[in-house]
């Protein structure tokens, strides 16, 4: 039903209400100014409000074709690249005074989508994230078209029972029983954990604030995601405080490389207070030994946080589940469901293994909206104890995909991505113009340099690999430019630059991988 039809029906019924055995004449007389009201804009902005209905339904068609189907045709391009100058002069940004037609912003919304990454298309290898899901979608416009925030029962009651649920049971793989927040972000996840490991430490501090506190240590790998930096800066911890210890060869925290920067930060008159575990490291996809850290943080009194944005979808299944044995031990776990489960972005959620973490360390008395006399459990209030106020009901997008696929359903979809990555390293085993960053995969990321005509006579060492890591951004150049494929690369410890695959859309089949050998070999044969 169009909005138009909704307002004449709206019309109707207000108008068969002037009965004045049922409601009083004021009631009557304000029934009639409403309808009258409702004709008479009726009559002036039906036209409109029928061609934003078209409007809407021409933009769903949009995405329906040139996006959701469109990208399961391997025969179409990744991408149609074009430099942000280049894009200027395609796309009218412009913003004006007088507005524009519908007719005018629906060609524009097709150049966006024309010139746009198709992260569905099985030849996005570039993030690690890719695929679409129809149900995540479907709860997309869900949520998008209620358009509601996600912080009171009150404002959105459906959406914040799913969310609820959905924690509930994601809490349950890890055996937590404490509080659970959907956030944006990863990095948003670890600002969280890292504030509550905080007062849980010192517990005046949130009303005395950091004067009065010793200084403070963090310890992460050196391999761990960026935010641990970041969030250690944004708290006032600082930089210098936020100790990055040496990895081995395969990605993993060292724990006596741990053990001593503890001491050497105790010695230094600092207090040790979070040691942040990574579970499937961005780069080498390592996976630290979790039962280490955990008996470390209890014998100095240490809040242990897991960042299992990448590997924490390992959760779901049994055949990989054991890479996260020890994280049950964690205060903290942070898990990014848009990644491996391929749930639409956002999708980021925070476990805490015991009860009242977000209370404490953010929560704050706010009359005007979190009020204790409402007709309904007031746990439902999700924001009460948040550090957002405005939130997007991103868990009921994760909540209908869960719905659909069921447990088996999510745990074949990770399952698929560690099979696909098994294959990749299989392959690239057989073929002599490769070169392996390392030769086994813990994560479902496979690490590989390609090897051209001018370079295979090389003997191998650090000047080889230094020479085959200036190929790779070529490499990846030409393929971007030319649509065919989207692949990624970064460099890990004391390794120059390599591509960094990850295979997380499970529409990527064997033959998805040997095209990609193929056309690297293709593209940076010449070199």
């Amino acid at each position: 039903m169009n909005f138009l039809k909704q307002r004449s029906l709206i019309f109707k019924s207000l108008t068969s209400l002037k009965n004045p055995k049922v409601i009083s004449s004021y009631q009557a007389q304000h029934f009639s100014s409403c309808g009258h009201f409702l004709q008479k804009e009726n009559q002036m902005s039906g036209s409109t409000m029928e061609n934003q209905d078209k409007f809407l339904s021409d933009v769903f068609q949009l995405c329906l074709k040139d996006v959701i189907q469109a990208s399961r045709d391997r025969s179409n391009p990744v991408i149609k690249f074009k430099t942000p100058e280049e894009l200027l002069n395609i796309i009218d940004y412009d913003l004006s005074s007088t507005g524009t037609s519908n007719e005018t912003l629906l060609k524009l919304c097709e150049k966006v989508v024309d010139y746009s990454q198709k992260t569905g298309h099985p030849y996005f290898f570039n993030q690690m994230y890719g695929g679409s899901d129809p149900y995540g979608f479907a709860g997309n416009i869900i949520v998008d078209a209620l358009n509601t925030n996600g912080h009171t029962f009150e404002a959105a009651p459906a959406f914040s029972v799913a969310e609820k649920v959905l924690l509930d049971h994601m809490k349950s793989l890890l055996g937590f029983e404490g509080d659970g927040t959907f956030c944006p972000g990863g990095s948003y996840c670890g600002l969280l954990a890292m504030a509550a490991a905080r007062t849980a430490k010192f517990p005046n501090s949130r009303q005395t604030g950091l004067s009065c506190l010793p200084p403070l240590a963090v310890f992460c790998s050196s391999q761990a995601h960026y935010s641990a930096q970041k969030n250690s800066m944004v708290l006032g911890i600082g930089l210098d405080n936020c100790h990055s210890i040496k990895c081995d060869d395969r990605g993993k925290m060292i724990n006596e490389e741990l053990v001593k920067a503890i001491q050497e930060a105790k010695n230094k008159g600092a207090v040790p207070f979070l040691v942040i575990a990574t579970a499937g490291t961005t780069v080498l996809g390592a996976f630290d030994d979790f039962h280490k850290v955990a008996e470390l943080c209890q014998e100095h009194q240490m809040w242990m946080h897991v960042d299992g944005a990448w590997g924490g979808s390992a959760l779901v299944t049994s055949k990989y589940r054991h890479l996260l044995d020890g994280t049950e031990r964690a205060d903290s776990f942070a898990w990014n469901p848009h990644k491996l489960l391929k749930a639409p972005i956002q999708s980021s959620v925070l476990l805490f293994r015991n009860k009242d973490m977000l209370r404490k360390s953010q929560s704050t008395e706010v009359k005007y909206l979190f009020q204790n006399d409402k007709p309904y459990d007031m746990e439902y209030d999700l924001g009460r104890n948040l550090l957002q106020c405005g939130r997007s009901c991103d868990a009921f997008k994760l909540w209908l995909m869960w719905k659909a696929a069921g447990d088996r359903g999510m745990a074949e979809r990770v399952e698929k991505a560690w099979e696909n990555a098994e294959y990749l390293l299989a392959e690239l085993k057989k073929r002599s113009n490769f070169k392996l960053v390392m030769d086994k995969i813990e994560g479902p990321n496979v690490c590989f340099w390609y090897v051209p005509p001018s370079l295979r006579n090389m003997p191998g060492g650090d000047e080889l690999n230094n020479k085959l890591a200036e190929v790779v951004p070529k490499i990846k150049v030409r393929l971007q430019k030319s649509g065919k494929l989207m692949v990624g690369y970064a460099p890990a410890g004391d390794k120059p630059t390599f591509f960094r695959m990850v295979l997380v859309n499970d529409n990527v089949c064997f033959k998805d991988i040997d095209y990609l050998l193929d056309e690297i070999e293709r593209e940076g044969h010449e070199f």
